[in-house]
């Protein structure tokens, strides 16, 4: 089979697409033959090898880990002996290693089923940058009239917290780049900001919980922003220097036991029961993966590069195989 590898860390021309053999799966995974993928900046980080802290997950001097992809969709092609939750031939969908490939195998407690009407590509859309938001959301005390603001709602992450915000009821502010503003209108925004005109920290409007996907204003700043009470949690950073990512823990952990603002980066963790939640909103339309441009499994490089750039409104898929559109 075909499978986007990297052995050294460097820009995207690095990747390169193999044939390798087929995995097998262990007792408690399930092998799919992947339909789509989709591209984290987590993806990006790992080719790079920055900041440092990536490598302490794939490898100091080279990449251990050299298979890329964690989002994935597909069909169910073989269950390990003590899978009982899946068979061969169900449409799946959630978390693995090595999701761009045309097949891989991961533990069936990772997956959840893909409901009757939702496309791969759709799916393939939603793990990491779904509950990213959910879960720090959650952690912001989201509830009915709160006002959050999302820096980067044009982006992956940023595209459902401006959604699952709306879904939970607050007034939601999104910010973002003047290309990105009917995009982010259009996922129900109450307010779209281009951050090329205005500076939301400057504008004297405050916010029980500000999101922030790109850490591209100051703590301090983003901490005035804030209402009493209010929360300040950052779910991206675009640094590729370990230090600055310690810099901006340091400065959200002295911050907030300086007063009674909540500030801190936001750790969000694989969980198959929040991919389940996003995706039953997905299904009954309340939720909808914004999806920026295709690309087949042999243009990886140039969907890496695509992302790495900060060009992507929303996310970014990789096709593979057939029927990734919809079903088998």
């Amino acid at each position: 089979m075909k499978a986007a590898i990297f052995t050294r860390y460097g820009d995207p021309d690095v990747i390169e697409i193999r044939d390798i053999d087929t995995p097998m799966p262990k007792d408690d995974e399930v092998r799919i033959d992947i339909r789509a993928a989709s591209v984290n900046a987590l993806d990006c980080g790992s080719v790079r090898g920055t900041p440092f802290v990536v490598r302490l997950m794939v490898g100091l001097r080279a990449p251990k880990v050299t298979r890329l992809g964690v989002d994935v969709a597909g069909v169910v092609a073989e269950v390990g002996a003590r899978v009982t939750t899946f068979t061969p031939g169900d449409r799946v969908f959630g978390n693995c290693r090595g999701a761009f490939a045309e097949s891989v195998c991961t533990p069936a407690s990772l997956l959840v089923a893909i409901p009757d009407g939702v496309t791969f590509e759709d799916a393939a859309s939603v793990p990491v940058a779904s509950f990213t938001a959910l879960q720090a959301l959650r952690q912001g005390n989201v509830a009915p009239g709160r006002k959050v603001l999302v820096n980067g709602a044009g982006g992956g992450v940023g595209t459902f917290a401006v959604q699952l915000a709306k879904h939970f009821g607050a007034h939601v502010t999104g910010v973002t780049h003047t290309r990105n503003l009917e995009l982010v209108r259009s996922l129900g925004a109450d307010v779209a900001m281009d951050y090329t005109r205005e500076d939301f920290t400057r504008t004297g409007v405050r916010y029980d919980l500000i999101l922030d996907c790109h850490a591209s204003h100051g703590v301090l700043r983003c901490r005035q922003a804030l209402n009493p009470n209010g929360a300040y949690l950052v779910i991206g950073a675009p640094f590729t220097a370990t230090m600055q990512l310690l810099a901006l823990v340091l400065k959200c952990a002295v911050l907030s036991a300086l007063g009674n603002r909540k500030l801190a980066l936001v750790m969000a963790r694989k969980n198959p029961a929040d991919l389940a939640t996003v995706m039953q909103l997905v299904k009954d339309g309340e939720v909808r993966p914004a999806i920026d441009r295709r690309f087949r499994l042999e243009e990886i490089r140039d969907a890496i590069a695509y992302v790495a750039a900060g060009r992507a409104r929303g996310k970014v898929v990789v096709v593979v195989g057939p029927g990734s559109g919809g079903s088998p």
